[in-house]
């Protein structure tokens, strides 16, 4: 059993949470993932490890109430265990060598982004982020990515938080402006990592994006996790989670998540009626 520590609601639909996982937050590092099931005969779902203190022995996740599992996850208070916490999963994020580097957050996958850009910060690198979400009642960890990055691009579909606009207009415009990059690491729905990719394709900048595609096992066994970088067989779980997006076959992706729609919608309606006493 992993006992919650603490719970904070970062807005309407997004949590974080921090675990007792002392072997685990010994050896993760950022871009890393857990698989967890909320109760002991549940599903099992991976989630990107937000942070980790090697001294408390704790991770922390940040999960979107999306689905049934973080439906019952959220149910949880501190104090109460999750029964199934595994990990670190995955491999790190490759940071070493990178000396100026673009992180591109979009929505909750700011959550993924924010390690990656605290540890290029920790490391001496330059950091340019740029975070954007739908509206400013959304936005999460503004002041964590503040206090890493030398420059923070703010950008909301509204416009009601920093600049209205995509990320990838941010992103255009620090390109145009000159800025050169080792590296673009972009994290987020895989429509927004679809097009940072096209973008920087164009000139010519690498860009590494972070694949979460459906997984079971964590371990390559399941295959539910395969995904096609360049024209090739990959499994996000093992040999990720993540890849060159310039190899990255975003439509194939965006199509098998579609798949699991109408089981993730009864598998909601389930989790309502349990959570409701039905």
């Amino acid at each position: 059993m992993f006992r919650i520590i603490e719970k904070e609601r970062l807005n309407p639909t997004v949590t974080r949470m921090v675990v007792s996982a002392p072997r685990i937050a010994a050896k993760a590092e950022p871009g890393q993932f857990i698989i967890l099931r909320a109760s002991e005969d549940g599903e099992r779902i991976p989630l990107t490890i937000a942070d980790f203190d090697r001294v408390r022995g704790t991770v922390t996740i940040i999960y979107q109430i999306v689905g049934a599992t973080t439906m019952l996850l959220d149910a949880l208070e501190p104090g109460d265990d999750i029964p199934d916490f595994t990990g670190p999963l995955g491999r790190p994020t490759e940071t070493g060598g990178l000396r100026r580097v673009a992180v591109i957050g979009g929505g909750v996958g700011c959550a993924i982004a924010y390690p990656v850009a605290k540890k290029l910060h920790e490391a001496g690198a330059t950091v340019h982020t740029v975070a954007g979400f739908r509206t400013r009642d959304l936005v999460i960890l503004e002041r964590e990515f503040e206090a890493v990055s030398d420059v923070m691009k703010k950008m909301s579909d509204d416009g009601t938080w920093g600049e209205k606009g995509l990320v990838t207009a941010a992103l255009k415009s620090l390109l145009d402006a000159g800025e050169t990059y080792d590296e673009v690491i972009a994290i987020g729905p895989v429509i927004m990592m679809k097009f940072v990719c096209a973008l920087t394709k164009e000139y010519g900048v690498h860009t590494v994006v972070s694949m979460n595609p459906i997984m079971i096992d964590g371990t390559g066994m399941c295959g539910g996790c395969r995904l096609t970088v360049g024209g090739k067989t990959v499994f996000a779980c093992v040999d990720g989670p993540d890849f060159d997006g310039h190899l990255v076959d975003f439509d194939e992706a965006m199509r098998r998540g579609a798949m699991y729609r109408p089981a993730e919608a009864a598998a909601r309606e389930a989790a309502c009626r349990l959570l409701a006493g039905n």
